[in-house]
């Protein structure tokens, strides 16, 4: 697997890409090439542009979840590719707003499916050789409480958003598994832990992505005893996690840097 960084808060130095509060992420397994979330806006096009990264040859799109700085660019990817296969859970689509202004897709679910083959599953799905989407993720613990963030529309209901669709993707390496997340709004521990059923593998040798971590709590020092206990060699805690949770994570367990242009082969 090879995972390009096309969109993060952050960017590495001396590459000189366009960074913005959001992920968006450029995968290739064998012959699938896959793009997970698309960030807020064009900069994800514009990024991958500069890396010289076609994305008309997508075979698969992944949607984490329905925030815009995941699936904000959506609009853009369909400027360049139309006829691909849209993974999701059900309830990535529906309209989201908060103190009165969307915070959700740019496209609703009937738009999408004008211009794309939409898979909306809450079950796991094989999308590569390699790599799984999880579908909705179950809760393992009692420290990762969803949030409330906004409302949702849901069957002609309006209804406090606890962002049930969040999910994530795994690879599955020799080394042990590979784990690729958006925000995280489900708990990263949950996340790991499915992935680990789902799998039938204990060993995680890595994560990226948001771990949805802003504040200093329960949640906090939980998911790093969680995290330190799992051993994890690559740890790329990015996106919404503040500067604080990652150096109470680094004073634990060891983590990455992470940033646009960041490559990882595996």
């Amino acid at each position: 697997m090879r995972l390009t960084v096309l969109v993060d808060n952050n960017t590495l130095i001396n590459k000189y890409y366009i960074g913005e509060p959001a992920v968006s992420y450029y995968i290739e397994d064998e012959d699938t090439k896959i793009l997970f979330d698309t960030g807020y806006s064009s900069v994800f096009a514009e990024n991958a542009k500069k890396m010289n990264i076609d994305l008309a040859k997508i075979n698969k799109l992944v949607i984490s979840h329905g925030h815009d700085d995941h699936a904000g660019g959506l609009k853009e990817l369909f400027k360049v590719k139309t006829n691909i296969e849209l993974i999701s859970h059900p309830d990535s689509f529906n309209y989201k707003e908060d103190e009165h202004e969307s915070i959700g897709s740019p496209m609703t679910q009937k738009e999408l499916e004008e211009v794309c083959t939409l898979t909306l599953t809450k079950r796991p799905l094989q999308i590569s050789n390699n790599i799984i989407f999880l579908g909705e993720i179950p809760s393992s613990n009692d420290f990762e409480v969803r949030d409330v963030i906004g409302v949702c529309h849901k069957d002609n209901k309006v209804i406090g958003d606890t962002v049930m669709e969040d999910s994530a993707i795994v690879y599955k390496s020799e080394k042990g598994l590979f784990i690729i997340t958006g925000c995280s709004h489900s708990g990263i521990c949950n996340i790991i832990e499915y992935a680990k059923k789902v799998c039938n593998d204990n060993r995680i040798y890595g994560v990226i992505g948001g771990f949805h971590l802003l504040e200093e709590n329960e949640r906090l020092y939980k998911t790093i005893t969680y995290l330190k206990e799992n051993n994890i060699s690559e740890l790329y805690p990015c996106h919404c996690v503040s500067l604080d949770s990652k150096i109470k994570i680094a004073k634990e367990t060891p983590i990455k840097e992470i940033g646009v242009g960041q490559i990882i082969e595996l």
